[in-house]
């Protein structure tokens, strides 16, 4: 049982300020002296990033629909160990979810399977007694969905603000806090949502200290606090990622000789769940951070490679650049070691990025486009491969304004099984390249696999030698 204390923070749609909101508390909470511990609702890799610049600590996400709502407490509380006080990111709006699967995936259902208190971000720009009506709907809809306030955001003078407090009186809903129009806490956004941390540190440091010092002013934090330790008692014991690679093998959980795996970070490459590392440890690797758009080689040792999502396309001229790198690469992905890639990885081991030379491992070539492809997927593994074995099912979450011609391979990564059935990806020799982010603590094996993989593989400097 946890008694950690815990807020999830929701609101009514998208775009009414509960990013700003929830950054801004957890950095005002840790700067008051408080271990807090971050968590974002869905597949967002972005937030996350912020939410650790506010608090010190890795950002997690919680899943249920990729990891199962089953998974989702687990998962929380291995992340939130060790912290004073958890605040939970909503995704979109409070009630939704996975597209025509009821409440699965939605900010409710975490908050019901957290036992946790929702305070809901209502953007109070265009409304007065209004408000009420809106919240008294929310808070109504599901019972069993503990809404225990509003923070008001947007809010455009004192009289507005009366007005407010007044309608949320009548309705009994406490009023927690009320933010005036603020242009200094906002962040920039561009085609796939907020600009990531690591592409404009020093301005997201001083954005997310004027979210805290706008939190601070215009919120209850005691109040907050208080409904925060009214969370009750949270069965169940934490994830554990050691126990989760051995449950996924009939064999040792760990692989010998602690085989290097190289992955790939900074500006261009951020997109990166916490537990993916957490899990390629526990399977007995040893993972290495480098940077495609500095480092020009792999990490020492490198038997394996992983390049995530992130935005390749706004540093196309940079890592076209940075021939060495793109050598090494191709270099390691030719002599067969394991080579993974979600979305931008995808991109990066393509022949060209509109029109720039990448890496030329997949013969393929990638644009932008125009279009957003968005949404959750199912899939199964086609081939065995490094990742995963043939048959095995996951699900993905695509998000992408890119195009790759072609989009599958003769030897496709992954077979499309919902909400459309098609082919997906790359499969040659080692390399494992396809736009579907997938959370491995979902399907620990695949950090097993990819581990085992590099372990039969000499090290980088053996093969150049």
């Amino acid at each position: 049982m946890s008694t950690i204390p815990r807020l999830v923070i929701a609101a009514p749609a998208s775009g009414s300020g509960k990013t700003t909101v929830a950054t801004g508390l957890m950095a005002a909470f840790t700067e008051a002296g408080l271990t807090v511990s971050a968590h974002k609702v869905g597949p967002d890799y972005i937030d996350p990033g912020y939410h650790a610049l506010a608090t010190g600590r890795p950002g997690r996400n919680l899943d249920a629909y990729l990891c199962g709502p089953d998974q989702v407490p687990p998962l929380f509380l291995h992340g939130s160990a060790g912290a004073d006080l958890a605040v939970i990111e909503g995704v979109m709006g409070l009630y939704d979810g996975a597209s025509g699967l009821g409440e699965l995936a939605s900010t409710a259902q975490v908050a019901k399977v957290l036992r946790a208190p929702v305070v809901l971000v209502v953007d109070a720009s265009a409304q007065s007694r209004s408000v009420a009506a809106l919240v008294h709907g929310f808070a109504s809809w599901d019972p069993e969905v503990r809404l225990a306030g509003v923070i008001l955001n947007k809010v455009g003078s004192d009289r507005h603000e009366e007005l407010l407090r007044a309608a949320l009186d009548e309705a009994g809903v406490p009023v927690l806090g009320a933010l005036r129009r603020a242009p200094q806490v906002q962040t920039p956004s561009r085609h796939l949502g907020l600009i990531p941390v690591a592409e404009r540190q020093a301005d997201a440091v001083e954005s997310v200290r004027a979210q805290a010092a706008q939190v601070r002013e215009g919120c209850d934090l005691k109040a907050l606090l208080a409904l925060a330790h009214s969370a009750p008692e949270l069965p169940g014991t934490a994830w554990d990622p050691a126990l989760a690679v051995a449950r996924s093998t009939d064999g040792a959980a760990t692989v010998p000789g602690r085989p290097v795996v190289a992955v790939a970070g900074g500006a261009a490459f951020t997109f990166s769940y916490a537990e993916h590392a957490e899990l390629l440890t526990a399977a007995g690797a040893e993972v290495a951070v480098f940077d495609p758009l500095r480092d020009e080689r792999l990490p020492s040792g490198t038997q394996a490679l992983v390049i995530g999502g992130g935005f390749p396309e706004m540093y196309a001229a940079e890592l076209s650049a940075n021939e060495p790198l793109r050598r090494a690469v191709v270099d390691l992905a030719a002599s067969g070691a394991p080579v993974v890639a979600e979305c931008a990885g995808l991109l990066y081991l393509s022949r060209s990025l509109d029109g720039r030379p990448m890496c030329g491992v997949l013969p393929a070539d990638a644009r932008m486009s125009e279009r957003l492809t968005l949404g959750y997927r199912e899939a199964v593994a086609l081939s065995d491969n490094a990742l995963a074995v043939e048959g095995t099912r996951v699900r993905g979450h695509e998000f992408h304004r890119t195009v790759l011609e072609p989009g599958a391979g003769a030897s496709p990564a992954w077979g499309m099984t919902h909400p459309a059935r098609r082919v997906e990806g790359h499969v040659q020799d080692g390399v494992h390249a396809s736009y579907l982010h997938v959370h491995w603590a979902a399907e620990p094996s695949l950090a097993r696999r990819l581990a085992a993989s590099a372990a039969v593989r000499p090290p980088l400097e053996a093969r150049c030698g």
